[in-house]
């Protein structure tokens, strides 16, 4: 199962690094990632600069599109005209499907802000004891994510263990 997850950085560099580190542990074939997204917003800056990675010939890339429509939702829709907010509004009820709703965006939109950047990471076939012991010294904060119930519980208690140690 895909699994579709946000991670917030308290640092403009942060994201850029944890997809590096995720980048490794797939050649240690830890993880597979499908396909992801880096959102840095340097203090100063009105809008965040976004990069989508350059690899994506895993099975269930999202492409340009799927980046665009949802960075254009996160980001950018308060300054775009009534009548293409609208439309992509519409646009966006497919979303929801894979966790991508209201409260998603706003969860985002609220925590990536500037001086902070942010990964956007669609993965499958973690080996997820091993990923998590890697991934926690970045400090990153879990926004959102598409993985069960369960699941996100044990992820945040992971992450959780690690800023109160």
């Amino acid at each position: 199962m895909a699994a579709l997850t946000v991670w917030k950085f308290g640092s403009a560099s942060g994201a850029q690094n944890a997809l590096e580190l995720l980048e490794r542990l797939q050649k240690e074939k830890l993880i597979q990632v499908n396909d992801a997204a880096v959102v840095t917003w340097p203090v100063g800056r009105k809008k965040p600069k976004t990069e989508q990675l350059h690899s994506t010939t895993g099975a269930g890339a999202l492409g340009g599109s799927f980046w665009g429509l949802l960075f254009g939702l996160i980001f950018f829709v308060p300054l775009l005209g009534m009548a293409v907010g609208a439309a992509m509004g519409a646009l966006s009820g497919s979303l929801t499907d894979v966790g991508i709703d209201d409260d998603f965006i706003g969860d985002v939109r609220g925590k990536v802000t500037p001086g902070t950047s942010a990964l956007f990471v669609m993965t499958s076939n973690a080996v997820a004891d091993r990923v998590l012991e890697q991934f926690r010294g970045t400090r990153a904060e879990l926004v959102s994510t598409n993985l069960s119930n369960e699941q996100e519980a044990r992820l945040r208690e992971a992450f959780a263990e690690t800023e109160t140690a």
